[in-house]
Formats: C-alpha cells, structure tokens, sequence
C-alpha cells in the first residue's frame, strides 16, 4: 500500500510539473484579434497547431482546462470568458455529454444538453464575438473507454445544429470533415487521433476562424 501511495504521489507530481502544452498560457501579439478555443480534449488536441496555422494572424487562446460537458461549462463560461474582448470563439461539447455512466444514462441527457448550449451560446454570443459551434467528432466502433455509443454522436450532433440554427452561429462541421478518414486518423477502439489526426482537424478549425 506504501509503495502504491508513491508511485501515485510521482504520478500526480509528474502531472503538475508537466501539464498538457495545450492548456500553458501564452503571450499574445498586440493588435491582432484573439481567438478563444473552448472545448475537451479534442480541442485540446489540435489548440497547438491551430495556434501555429494562424501564427501572425491571430492570438489563439483557448480556456485552461478541459472543457468537459455542458453542465460543468455553465458553472465555469464566466470564468473562462473574462473581461477581455474576443473576436471569435470556436466552442464545442458533446463527447462528455453523451458519456454512458454507472447507472446506464448519458453523463448529460439529451433534453438538458439542448437547454445547456441553447444557455451557452446566449452567454458566448454576449461578448460580442463571432462564435463558431464545431459538431462533435465521432466514436469508433467497440468498446471505447469511457463507455460511448457511436449513434449518439449523430443524435447529440443533430441537436446542436437546430439549436446553432436558431441563434445563427455557425456550424463547422468537423463530425463530417473526419468521418471518411476515421481508420486511418483515429487510433483504435478510441475517441481520441493521431498527431495527423489533429492536424486534420487543426486546418478545419483555422480555416473556419480565418473566415469569420
């Protein structure tokens, strides 16, 4: 027991000494716009090389956790959003949402993920931002970790769409972007990519900000 305390101490020190690259804050270039990225760790995933692929033509930002599912965001948006100006913000939930837990429900029921974005987008679209909703990209066949069923993602999806429909945010439609490429992009029995994965997605997300 002694030496499990330990090496789970090591773990958890490691982990702070070491946190993901993606959530580090970052110095920002004045006079460019500033993006800010909110999502979990899909976005997490590709934060470094969308960053990268607007070097010079935006600060991209993104909040410094893993954004989760609806619920938790409602508890946090203010927090992330700040005071400061933004000129766009890419958002995204779903992946958490649609989670199955112990009891054999979705982490966040369909009925209250629909009333928690129609709430969260209200927020976003306070700022004054052009806001971009990116459809959540989709679960593999089998049994992934936590457990996920893949037909929800289109459930959850369509959802998001009518709700981003009618409060005329954008759509970037990354669940159909990567869907043909999923046995070569996605690593197996996992929601989560491959460096060229992220890539992938990375292009998708710039060029969806470089046009707003």
């Amino acid at each position: 027991m002694k030496m499990f305390l330990l090496v789970l101490w090591a773990a958890l020190s490691l982990g702070a000494q070491n946190p993901d690259p993606a959530l580090a804050p970052v110095a920002e270039t004045p006079g460019l716009p500033r993006v800010l990225l909110i999502g979990d760790s899909i976005s997490m995933g590709y934060t470094l090389p969308v960053r990268e692929l607007l070097k010079g033509k935006a600060n991209v930002l993104r909040i410094p956790v893993n954004g989760a599912f609806t619920r938790f965001a409602l508890q946090n948006v203010d927090k992330w959003l700040g005071d400061g100006k933004w000129d766009v913000i890419h958002a995204n939930w779903g992946l958490h949402d649609l989670k199955i837990m112990d009891d054999g429900k979705h982490q966040v029921g369909i009925e209250e993920y629909e009333r928690n974005l129609e709430a969260l987008m209200m927020r976003l679209k306070k700022t004054g931002a052009r806001v971009i909703y990116a459809t959540t990209t989709p679960v593999p066949e089998g049994k992934v970790s936590p457990p996920r069923i893949p037909a929800d993602v289109a459930r959850f999806n369509a959802v998001a769409v009518a709700v981003m429909r009618r409060n005329g945010i954008r759509v970037n439609d990354l669940y159909a972007a990567i869907l043909p490429r999923l046995g070569e992009l996605q690593r197996p029995v996992n929601v989560h990519y491959t460096a060229a994965g992220y890539d992938f997605l990375a292009v998708h997300v710039a060029k969806a900000i470089e046009q707003q």
